[in-house]
């Protein structure tokens, strides 16, 4: 089974990403911003196994200027195993977090 620090990382890598496309896609910007994770809640629904594979999912629900709210999912055996909802911002040089990984 895969622990519950995995599937959050995955879920929060996911995410991330789904916010940097939709804002450097709503800005017209030919690269996505370096986006940080502001707020992030999982909901673990049920154990996923580790010997199949999983799929994600995640899309915006909400957007504001420098900032995206994602829902997603992460399925494992055709079954919904966890879900998350998160805040996503758009940083911009000279913040801490700017382009750090």
């Amino acid at each position: 089974m895969l622990n519950g620090g995995i599937i959050g990382a995955l879920l929060d890598c996911h995410s991330n990403w789904a916010a940097a496309y939709h804002l450097m896609r709503a800005a017209g910007a030919a690269a996505p911003p370096c986006t940080v994770t502001a707020d992030f809640a999982v909901k673990l629904l049920r154990p996923t196994p580790s010997q199949v594979p999983v799929h994600l999912t995640a899309r915006v629900v909400e957007s504001k200027g420098d900032r995206a709210t994602v829902e997603a999912t992460l399925e494992s055996g055709g079954k919904v195993c966890a879900t998350c909802r998160g805040t996503f911002v758009a940083v911009k040089p000279g913040h801490p977090a700017y382009h750090r990984w």
